[in-house]
């Protein structure tokens, strides 16, 4: 699979699947990003693509110094999730 990226013109991070593009919209404010949607092709969906997505958003995100507001039910779920990325929330 493709490596997240973040497109800073659509203020959302991205990752190309075989059938479609997945996506995390987001707002930055000067020490956080808030996560704001995730979006999955339906198709798709229950395959983990939305959890690779939001790691590698979350990978980001730290390498950019920055914390994560998690204002999407599944950035809620997948931090409860993912204790080591406890760091990052904002």
């Amino acid at each position: 699979m493709a490596a997240v990226r973040d497109n800073r013109d659509q203020n959302r991070f991205e990752l190309d699947t075989e059938g479609g593009l997945a996506f995390a919209n987001y707002r930055r404010t000067p020490a956080a990003v808030i996560i704001t949607h995730t979006e999955t092709p339906r198709a798709l969906r229950g395959r983990g693509i939305a959890s690779e997505l939001v790691k590698g958003a979350l990978d980001l995100i730290r390498a950019d110094g920055h914390k994560v507001i998690a204002s999407c039910g599944f950035v809620v779920d997948y931090l409860n999730k993912h204790p080591e990325y406890a760091d990052l929330a904002g």
